[in-house]
């Protein structure tokens, strides 16, 4: 860490007790993805962390989404949570196919946490040190217009931004067929810089899918998908319980 890093994670701490925020249970790496979230503003950093202490105490009380709040996501068996990638992050994978607009908001939003919670807490080794992150991959093969859920999307991406800031080290999207790609326009301009440069889209060419992979490993990705690995449904998956 150097000087000027340090002299941030100062002022961010007085900032956060400022507003009535405490820092205390936090170390410097969780206190430092909130100040790179912010491009090091401090003020800014530690509004946006007291922001997300006050939404995390109200949205998830208990620390983690219990699955019995989110029945009907779970049902559909959408999303998965593989080993890790070769530069060991947890690999996320959604099947948009899947997904259908969703007729309860809260739920649906219940659901955002709960998948990236446990995408992040896979990654934790031994107990969580605040920077862990994690690659998401976004699988549109046999997507229709009956999948669309603007809303949902929108909200995911949101409590992404407002609540996970640097956990997301890559977002892949997979066989976008041609009419998703002016609603995908339309998400982008609800991303912050930062999560868009995070986001590649995989041409749907054999150079580039074995490319994919090889980012990726075959150890972790589903046959599917290239891999040699089995898709492993999110609610099967045990993690570690986030602080």
């Amino acid at each position: 860490m150097d000087k000027k890093e340090e002299i941030a994670l100062a002022r961010m701490r007085k900032s956060v007790q400022k507003l009535g925020g405490s820092t205390e249970r936090y170390g410097d790496p969780t206190l430092t993805r909130f100040l790179k979230a912010r491009s090091m503003d401090s003020e800014k950093a530690a509004k946006m962390f007291v922001q997300w202490q006050t939404w995390r105490a109200s949205f998830v009380p208990n620390g983690f989404i219990p699955e019995s709040q989110i029945p009907d996501e779970l049902e559909s068996r959408k999303a998965y949570l593989q080993g890790l990638s070769k530069d060991g992050y947890p690999v996320l994978i959604f099947k948009g196919s899947r997904h259908f607009p969703c007729k309860d908001h809260l739920q649906c939003k219940r659901f955002v946490v709960y998948m990236l919670d446990k995408a992040v807490a896979r990654a934790i080794k031994e107990h969580e040190i605040g920077n862990e992150k994690f690659i998401c991959l976004i699988d549109l093969r046999q997507l229709t217009y009956k999948n669309f859920d603007p809303r949902g999307l929108i909200n995911a991406v949101q409590f992404l931004q407002a609540y996970y800031p640097e956990r997301l080290e890559k977002l892949y999207m997979l066989f976008m067929p041609r009419f998703f790609q002016s609603v995908w326009k339309m998400v982008c301009h609800y991303l912050d810089k930062g999560i868009r440069e995070k986001i590649e889209i995989v041409k749907n060419d054999e150079k580039a899918r074995i490319e994919f992979v090889k980012k990726i490993g075959e150890e972790v990705l589903p046959k599917e998908l290239g891999g040699r690995a089995q898709l492993v449904a999110l609610q099967d998956v045990i993690v570690p319980q986030l602080n």
